[in-house]
C-alpha cells in the first residue's frame, strides 16, 4: 500500500537569516574535543537529506566541507555552520509525574494544577465536546490551545487575552450605531506590571546572539512603570482631568471670575473655598494611589535576579545547586552575579529559583528537573489558577551544568512581539558546543550524525513576564523586555463605564445652567437693560452659581463608596467584588441579562453519563457492566463479581454486523482505553501518598475518574511516556510519540501511542461530533445517538482510533518535522500534514455523554429575575439539543411555553421567512444557532433585534465570543436599555465588557471573568439580591441623594433672586463668606448624605415582591418629572423663606439674613427629615449634630448675627413661623398621598 508523500513545506518568511534557510547551505564540520556526547540517543534519530547532516569527527573538518565555506566571508561563514535539525520526542529522561511527587504537595497546594502545558489544554475550560469556536472543550485535551505537537499555539481567543484579558473590540460596523466606549478586557483589580506605551512594540522578528556582546540598546529597557505621573506632569494632568467635566469648570471660571474686580460678589473664598476643598480632596486621593504605584513600580524594578556572566565569580546557592550528572541543572561554579530587574536586557541569561516572578519573556534553556520541564503560576497573567508545564530546549537541557551555556555559539529567531500568550514562533540555531563537552562514544564509530540543530521553539518553552516559577529553577534567555512582554502588551488602562444616571444628572445640570442663565438676564431685563447690563449678567450669574451645587458630584461619589462596601459586606452574597464602583445604581435598571451556559448556569463538574457503542449503551446505573467487560478484555478479575449486568440496553441495527466478529468486551475496551490514553491530565502524588489529577480542566479530569472507576487507573505520566494499572495491579505501558492539543479551530484533540508491549502504533482522536462526523469512516448512528444524548441534557463527546504501520508513521514524522521549523504559515503545514497522514478514515470507538449539574439556585433565580421584569438571553457555544435542554431545566423556558427553533440557515431568504413567522410568535422563546444568528444580524439587523427583543427569551447556541459581545452591543444601540452580561471564563470577557454592567463569576478554572467584570460573584444565584436588593437601594438613594442636593442649591439660589427682586434688581449677594461655605458644607452635608442609608422596601419585601423592580426600569426615582416637581418645592419654599423674612425683619438688615438664614437651615433639616423613608440610627445623629454645630457657631460669627436679637424670643418665634410655612404644607402634602394614592412598595408595607 503506497504511503502518502509528505506534502511541501510553506516557504518561511523573509526576515533577517531566517535559520531553516541555513539548512541548505554546505555546513562545516563541528570538532568535539572531549567524550560522551548524544550518542545513544541520536544514533535512532532519522537521518536528514545531505544538505542537512553535520559529520562530526574527533579531528579537523573534512576537506569537502571545508571547500564548502570558500568564497563565503568571515560573517557567512559563521552563520552557516549550524548543528543539524534537532528532534527527539525520547530524550527526556524523567518524568513529569515524578517530578510532581517531589514537589512534595507544592502543586496539590496550588490552586489547580499544571494546566494547559505539554500536553495541551484550552484556557477556557468549557463545553469541550462542542464543536462551537468559543466553548472551552476541554474534553478534547489540549492545552495551550492551537499547540500542535509539543505546543505551539495558534491563539485560542480571537479577542486577545485577559489577565492580560486584553479582548479585541472589534469594530461592528454590521451592527451599527453603537458609539460606546470600546474596553479593555484588562482585568480590573488585577495589578500587572506595564509600561508607559507611548512608543510602539518592534513590528520586525529579531534574531538573538547567545552569549553576544551587543549591549542589545534598541531593545525597550525592562522597566516597569505603572504610574500616571511623574512630578512635572502631576499637577497639569490631575487639573485637566478634573476640570473637563462641565461641574468642575463651570465653578472654576466662576471662582477666576472673583479676580475680576467689576464681577467680585462677597468674600474670595465664598468661590474658592468649596472649590478648593473638592480638588484636594481629588488631589489628594490621586497622589496617594500615584504614590503607592511608584512603590510597587520601584519594588518591580529593583528585584534582584541572577545573571549568568562569564567575567563574575561563582556564586554558591544551595538553592540551585545540585549533581549535574542527574541531568543538569545550576553548577555552584557558574559565574552569576546580580541585577537589578530594570537592568535586564534582550540576551541576558537568567537563573530563576522558586517562587520567583518571572522579570521578562525568557525562552526556557534548562531546568532544575532532569527531564528539562518546570511549573510556572500565570493567575496574574492570564487569571487561571492551575500551574501551565513548561519545557526547556532539549539542546541546552542536556548540556552538563549551567556554566556550559557560556560557552555555546547560536542565535534564537524569534517573532515579532504579539499579544497572544499561546502564540511564539522561533527557532534555535546552535553553531558550537562547550569545549569541556564529552565526545562521541567510541562504539559509535569514528563518525556520528546529529540531525536537526535548527529546534523549533513554541510557546511552551516560552516563560511570559508576570508568572511564577513555582518550584525547582530554571534558566533562560531574555527575548522580550519592557513595553514588548506580553504581560505588558495585554496590559491596558481600562475604559470607563459611565452610568445612565450620571448621564441624567449631568443632562439635569445643563438644564439648571440654562435655568442660571435665563434667570440672570430676567432679572437684568426687569431692571431695563440700564448701565454696564453685560456685567451685571454676569454678576448675577455668579450669584446663582449654587443652582449647580459643587458638592453633588462628591455627594454622588462618596455614595458610591457606600454602596460599594454594602455589596461587598453583605453576608449572604459572600466575597463579592465591586471592581467598578461608579455603576452601583447600574444594577436597579436591568433590563436584559445575557448569560453563558457552562460555568455559569451549570457548575461545570462533569460526570460521565452514558456511554455507547453503536450497538449497545450503558447508563450511570450500568457502568459496572463496562467494568466487568472490560476485565473480561484485559485478563484480569472483574472490580466487583457479582454484580450482575442489568442496565446495558441492547439496540439492535446492522451495525453490529459491520463492525466485524469482535465480541462486545472487546470494543468496551478499545473505548475506555481511548479514554484512559487520549486526555492531558498528569497524575501528582500528595504528601499522604494519594494520587490527585492535574489538568486544564475538570472535564479531563472527569474522563480519567471514570475510567478509574471501571477498572483503568492512570498511574504514570511524563511527555514521552504513559502508564496505565489495571484492577489486577497490571502495568500497561505506552510511549508518546506525538500529542496534537485541542484549538478552537480544530475542536478535537488527538495523541500517537506506542504500546510498549506490542510496538504497535496507534492515534486516538477524540472531539465534537460535528466535526469528529467527517473524520470517522461512514456509519448510521453517530448522529441520532449524539442527538439523543444533547436532548437529555449531556454533553457528547466522539472517540475514534487508526492503527498506524511504522512506515506511515515515520513518514509522517518527517512531514511534520519539516512543517515544524518553517517560519511562514507554520500552523496551515502542521495542520496540513496531520489531515493527510492521521485524519482519514478513523474507526469510531463510540460516543460519551456528559452531564453538567446546575447551580444551586438557578431555578429560583431565574424565575425571581423573569418575574422583575428581566429578559434573559443564554449565548453558549454547546449544540442546539443541550442548549434546549438546560434552558427547559433552568425555567428559562416556561412550562408550556412554545420554541421556535431557527438552524442551519443557508441564505437570506431562509432568514426572511423565519422572521416573518417568528412575528406572529412573539410569546415563544427563540433557540438560534450561531450561523442563524450571523446571518439574521447581517442582513436583518433591525427586524431581528426588533423581534428577539420583545420575546421573553432567547437562547443563541454554537455562539462565537466576538458574536456573544456583538448581541450585547446590539441590544444597548437598538433599545437604549440597560444590559447587563454574566459569564465565568475567558471566552466570555468581551460579552462582559460589552455590557453596561458585566458581572463575572470566579470559575473553577480561573479568573478571566471575574477580573474582567465589574462585579465578582461567587455563583449565578447571587445576582438575586444584587440587582433586586443592592441594586434598588443604590439606584434609589442616588436618585433621592442628586435631588436633594439640587434642591439644597435651587433654594438659596431662589432666594437670591427674591432679594435682588426687592432691592432694585441689584446683584448683591444677601449671604457672603463663612455662610455660603457652611452651608454647602456643615450645615446640611451630613444629614443630606445620610440620604444613602435611607431604604423604601424592606429586603425580605423586595424579594419576596420581585416584581416591585419593574418601576426602577422605568426610570421614575429621577426623571424630568420628579426633577421639576422639585423645581417648584424649591421655587415656593426660597420664596416663602425670604419674603417672610422681609415682612418679618426689624429696621436693620442683619436681621433679614439672620432670620432667612436660620430658617433655611432649619427647612433643610426638616426637609431630609421628611424624605425618609426609613430611619437610621445615623440619620438621627447627623440631624442633631447638625443642629447643634448650626447652633453653637452662631456664637463665633458676629458679623452676620446680631446676638443680643438671636438670643431673644421674637427670634424664635419668627424663625419658627417662617419654617412652619415652608415646610408644613409639603408634609401635609406627603401624608395624604400616602393616604389617598399610596406607591406599589407602600401598600407592601402594612
Amino acid at each position: 500500500m503506497s504511503q502518502p508523500s509528505p506534502p511541501p513545506t510553506p516557504s518561511p518568511t523573509s526576515a533577517p537569516p531566517s535559520p531553516t534557510s541555513l539548512l541548505n547551505r554546505d555546513v562545516p564540520l563541528l570538532r568535539l574535543d572531549d567524550s560522551h556526547s548524544f550518542a545513544a540517543r541520536d544514533r535512532s534519530r532519522r537521518a536528514l537529506d545531505s544538505n542537512n547532516t553535520l559529520s562530526m569527527t574527533s579531528g579537523r573538518a573534512s576537506p569537502a566541507s571545508s571547500a564548502g565555506q570558500q568564497g563565503l566571508t568571515p560573517r557567512e561563514r559563521k552563520q552557516s555552520n549550524p548543528l543539524s535539525q534537532f528532534r527527539s520526542n525520547t530524550s527526556l529522561r524523567s518524568s513529569v509525574a515524578s517530578s510532581a511527587a517531589t514537589l512534595k504537595g507544592d502543586a496539590a497546594s496550588s490552586a489547580g494544577g499544571p494546566s494547559r502545558g505539554g500536553f495541551g489544554g484550552n484556557p477556557r475550560g468549557k463545553d469541550r465536546y462542542s464543536d462551537a469556536p468559543d466553548e472551552d472543550d476541554d474534553l478534547l485535551g489540549g492545552g495551550p490551545p492551537g499547540l500542535q505537537g509539543r505546543g505551539e499555539s495558534d491563539g485560542e481567543y480571537d479577542e486577545g487575552w485577559v489577565g492580560g484579558l486584553e479582548a479585541e473590540e472589534e469594530g461592528i460596523a454590521l451592527l451599527g450605531g453603537d458609539k460606546s466606549p470600546r474596553l479593555s478586557q484588562q482585568g480590573k483589580g488585577v495589578s500587572l506590571p506595564s509600561l508607559g506605551l507611548s512608543k510602539k512594540p518592534s513590528s520586525k522578528p529579531r534574531t538573538i546572539p547567545l552569549n553576544g556582546t551587543d549591549k542589545k540598546s534598541k531593545f525597550p529597557a525592562n522597566v516597569v512603570r505603572n504610574q500616571k505621573y511623574n512630578v512635572l506632569t502631576f499637577l497639569p494632568l490631575v487639573l485637566y482631568e478634573q476640570f473637563k467635566f462641565f461641574y468642575n469648570l463651570y465653578f472654576l471660571l466662576v471662582a477666576l471670575s472673583q479676580f475680576v474686580p467689576a464681577l467680585r460678589i462677597g468674600f474670595l473664598a465664598t468661590y474658592v473655598v468649596p472649590l478648593a476643598f473638592v480638588l484636594a480632596i481629588t488631589i489628594g486621593k490621586e497622589a496617594f494611589d500615584d504614590y503607592k504605584r511608584y512603590l510597587r513600580d520601584a519594588s518591580a524594578n529593583s528585584t534582584r535576579y541572577l545573571l549568568l556572566d562569564s567575567t563574575a565569580s561563582p556564586l554558591h546557592s544551595n538553592s540551585h545547586h545540585f549533581d549535574a550528572e542527574e541531568g543538569g541543572g545550576s553548577s555552584s561554579n557558574t559565574p552569576l552575579r546580580s541585577i537589578p530587574s530594570s537592568k535586564i536586557k534582550v540576551g541576558d541569561m537568567l537563573l530563576l529559583e522558586k517562587n520567583q516572578r518571572v522579570p521578562a519573556d525568557m525562552l526556557l534553556l534548562r531546568t532544575s528537573d532532569p527531564s528539562g520541564t518546570c511549573f510556572v503560576r500565570t493567575d496574574q497573567l492570564d487569571g487561571e489558577t492551575d500551574w501551565k508545564l513548561r519545557v526547556a530546549v532539549e539542546r541546552t537541557q542536556s548540556l552538563t551544568s549551567d556554566a556550559d551555556l557560556l560557552e555555546i555559539e547560536g542565535d534564537v529567531y524569534a517573532d515579532p512581539p504579539t499579544k497572544d500568550i499561546h502564540t511564539f514562533v522561533g527557532t534555535l540555531t546552535l553553531r558550537s558546543l562547550p569545549s569541556a563537552l564529552p565526545t562521541p562514544d567510541p562504539e559509535d564509530g569514528p563518525e556520528m550524525e546529529i540531525s536537526h540543530p535548527v529546534e523549533p521553539l513554541t510557546a511552551e518553552n516560552m516563560l511570559w513576564a508576570n508568572t511564577v516559577l513555582a518550584a525547582g529553577s530554571a534558566v533562560g534567555i531574555v527575548v522580550y523586555t519592557g513595553r514588548e512582554t506580553r504581560a505588558v502588551m495585554n496590559t491596558s488602562q481600562p475604559g470607563t463605564k459611565t452610568g445612565l444616571l450620571d448621564m441624567e444628572i449631568n443632562r439635569l445640570a445643563k438644564i439648571l445652567c440654562a435655568c442660571t442663565f435665563a434667570l440672570s438676564v430676567i432679572l437684568v431685563a426687569l431692571n431695563g437693560f440700564r448701565g454696564h447690563w453685560p456685567i451685571y449678567v454676569f454678576r448675577f450669574l455668579i450669584l446663582f452659581s449654587s443652582i449647580i451645587p459643587i458638592s453633588l458630584r462628591v455627594n454622588l461619589d462618596m455614595g458610591k463608596t457606600v454602596y460599594a462596601h454594602q455589596i461587598m459586606h453583605d453576608n449572604e452574597i459572600p466575597e463579592t467584588i465591586v471592581r467598578t464602583s461608579t455603576l452601583p445604581e447600574e444594577l436597579g435598571r436591568i433590563e436584559y441579562l445575557l448569560s453563558d451556559k457552562t460555568g455559569t448556569l451549570t457548575q461545570n463538574e462533569m460526570e460521565l453519563k452514558k456511554l455507547h457503542l453503536g450497538t449497545m449503551s450503558y447508563a450511570v446505573d450500568s457502568m459496572d457492566e463496562v467494568a466487568h467487560q472490560l476485565a473480561t478484555a484485559l485478563g484480569v478479575p472483574a472490580p466487583s463479581e457479582g454484580h450482575g449486568r442489568t442496565g446495558s440496553q441492547l439496540t439492535t441495527g446492522v451495525a453490529l454486523a459491520t463492525r466485524g466478529r469482535r465480541d462486545m468486551s472487546s470494543r468496551v475496551k478499545d473505548v475506555v482505553l481511548a479514554l484512559g490514553l487520549c486526555h492531558n491530565v498528569t497524575p501528582a502524588v500528595d504528601d499522604d501518598g494519594t494520587i490527585t489529577y492535574q489538568a486544564s480542566s475538570p472535564d479531563e479530569v472527569a474522563i480519567v475518574r471514570w475510567t478509574e472507576s471501571v477498572g483503568l487507573t492512570l498511574s504514570a505520566r511524563d511527555r514521552t511516556s504513559m502508564s496505565l494499572r489495571t484492577t489486577a495491579g497490571q502495568t500497561l505501558s505506552f510511549d508518546i510519540l506525538e500529542v496534537f492539543p485541542f484549538t478552537s479551530e480544530s475542536k478535537r484533540m488527538g495523541i500517537v501511542i506506542r504500546d510498549r508491549q506490542t510496538g504497535e502504533i496507534t492515534f486516538y482522536q477524540k472531539g465534537a461530533d460535528v466535526v469528529m462526523a467527517k473524520i470517522v469512516v461512514y456509519n448510521d448512528w453517530l448522529e441520532e445517538e449524539c442527538g439523543n444524548m444533547a436532548r437529555e441534557g449531556l454533553r457528547t463527546l466522539v472517540m475514534a482510533r487508526k492503527r498506524l504501520s511504522e512506515e506511515t508513521w515515520k513518514a509522517f514524522e518527517e512531514g511534520y518535522r519539516e512543517a515544524r521549523v518553517s517560519l511562514g504559515d507554520r500552523n496551515v503545514a502542521i495542520n496540513r500534514v496531520i489531515a493527510d497522514y492521521l485524519e482519514k478514515d478513523l474507526e469510531l470507538l463510540g460516543v460519551t455523554g456528559v452531564e453538567d449539574k446546575l447551580q444551586d439556585d438557578v431555578k429560583m433565580t431565574i424565575e425571581l429575575l423573569r418575574n422583575a421584569g428581566i429578559k434573559i438571553w443564554m449565548l453558549t457555544g454547546d449544540k442546539i439539543e443541550t442548549a434546549t435542554c438546560i434552558a427547559i431545566s433552568t425555567k428559562l423556558v416556561a412550562r408550556n411555553q412554545y420554541i421556535h427553533q431557527i438552524a442551519k440557515l443557508k441564505s437570506p431568504a431562509d432568514a426572511r421567512d423565519e422572521l416573518d413567522f417568528l412575528q406572529s410568535k412573539l410569546d415563544c422563546c427563540l433557540v438560534i444557532d450561531g450561523e442563524s444568528l450571523q446571518l439574521c444580524i447581517e442582513h436583518f439587523r433591525d427586524d431581528f433585534i426588533e423581534l428577539s427583543t420583545k420575546l421573553s427569551a432567547v437562547v443563541a447556541c454554537r455562539c462565537s465570543p466576538t458574536q456573544k459581545a456583538d448581541v450585547a452591543r446590539l441590544i444597548r444601540a437598538h433599545t437604549k436599555k440597560r444590559v447587563c452580561c454574566i459569564g465565568d471564563g475567558g471566552n466570555d470577557v468581551s460579552m462582559i465588557q460589552a455590557a453596561d454592567v458585566g458581572v463575572g463569576i470566579v470559575g473553577k478554572e480561573g479568573r478571566q471573568a471575574s477580573l474582567a467584570a465589574d462585579f465578582s460573584i461567587n455563583q449565578f444565584s447571587y445576582l438575586t439580591k444584587l440587582l433586586v436588593w443592592h441594586g434598588r437601594n443604590s439606584y434609589k438613594r442616588s436618585a433621592k441623594l442628586a435631588q436633594f442636593v439640587i434642591h439644597r442649591g435651587l433654594i438659596i439660589s431662589i432666594i437670591q433672586a427674591v432679594f435682588s427682586s426687592v432691592f432694585y434688581f441689584s446683584p448683591i449677594a444677601i449671604y457672603q463668606g463663612w455662610l455660603m461655605v457652611g452651608y454647602a458644607t456643615a450645615y446640611t452635608m451630613l444629614p443630606v448624605f445620610s440620604l444613602v442609608l435611607d431604604r423604601d422596601v424592606n429586603e425580605d419585601v423586595a424579594l419576596l415582591y420581585p416584581e416591585l423592580y419593574k418601576e426602577l426600569t422605568k426610570g421614575r426615582s429621577l426623571s424630568y418629572k420628579t426633577f421639576f416637581t422639585w423645581l417648584m418645592i424649591s421655587l415656593y419654599q426660597g420664596g416663602a423663606i425670604m419674603i417672610a423674612s422681609l415682612v418679618l425683619f426689624e429696621s436693620e438688615f442683619l436681621n433679614i439674613v439672620s432670620i432667612s438664614f436660620s430658617a433655611l437651615v432649619l427647612n433643610e433639616l426638616i426637609m431630609v427629615a421628611v424624605e425618609v423613608t426609613t430611619w437610621h440610627s445615623l440619620m438621627i445623629l447627623s440631624e442633631v449634630f447638625t443642629l447643634a454645630l448650626y447652633v453653637v457657631s452662631i456664637l463665633f460669627l458676629p458679623e452676620y448675627f446680631d446676638l443680643s436679637f438671636v438670643l431673644s424670643a421674637t427670634f424664635v418665634w419668627k424663625v419658627a413661623l417662617i419654617v412652619a410655612l415652608s415646610a408644613a404644607p409639603l408634609w401635609i402634602i406627603k401624608i395624604l398621598k400616602g393616604r389617598f394614592a399610596p406607591t406599589q412598595y407602600a401598600k407592601l408595607q402594612y
